[in-house]
């Protein structure tokens, strides 16, 4: 089965107010929300208004809010409310029944009913008791849970000023020509080399053993 798109905007209607913690709600905040026209949005609040669902108030401060807690509200009374809730086959009907009739109007008149009309009515009556099974704070806390959770923004870290070897101005770690090694000191002068070379060439005074002269 599939359900109309008036239904559709009813419960999702309903959810928003059930997540607005009792306050009251602006219907043309709550059409740009969902993505609907205001027009709508106002004729199924009038909709669910009459059936119980909502608490209405007019005025500057006024707004729309749950008539009741969102665990006392089923999704099945919901789409009683909006959905037509018996099925039948057009020229099912056993003969004698007028044909010229709605489809309620068919649907109240008493009388025997057809097998394939007492089929898809059960059907449908199991279809609502499923949902009879769940309520508004269900979906209400299936949709929170169901949000995206923000990432949270990657801490920067400031760099120091000293850049590593072979950095370039970018940062971006350019080759650079290595520097070359600087050439050993000179001398201080020429008299101290002279001088240490004459120290280490130096030929040991003669000395006299034995009678002899050595060296």
């Amino acid at each position: 089965m599939r359900l109309t798109k008036t239904t559709g905007h009813a419960i999702r209607i309903l959810i928003d107010c059930a997540e607005s913690d009792g306050e009251r709600v602006k219907v043309a905040g709550v059409a740009d929300r969902l993505g609907i026209s205001q027009l709508n949005a106002f004729k199924i609040v009038h909709i669910l208004s009459k059936a119980g669902f909502l608490e209405a108030m007019r005025g500057r401060n006024g707004g729309v809010k749950l008539a009741r807690g969102p665990e006392e509200i089923r999704i099945g009374a919901i789409v009683r409310e909006i959905e037509a809730t018996e099925m039948i086959v057009e020229g099912a009907e056993p003969k004698g029944k007028s044909t010229g009739r709605s489809k309620a109007s068919a649907a109240k008149s008493s009388g025997p009913k057809s097998p394939i009309n007492v089929i898809f009515e059960d059907a449908l009556g199991a279809f609502i008791d499923v949902l009879d099974r769940h309520t508004l704070a269900d979906l209400s806390t299936q949709r929170k849970s169901a949000k995206p959770v923000k990432k949270a923004e990657p801490i920067v870290v400031k760099k120091s000023a000293s850049k590593p070897a072979g950095a370039g101005a970018s940062g971006k770690g350019k080759p650079t020509k290595a520097k070359a090694a600087k050439p050993a000191a000179p001398p201080k002068s020429g008299k101290s080399v002279v001088s240490k070379l004459a120290r280490a060439s130096k030929v040991p005074a003669r000395r006299k053993v034995g009678g002899r002269t050595s060296r």
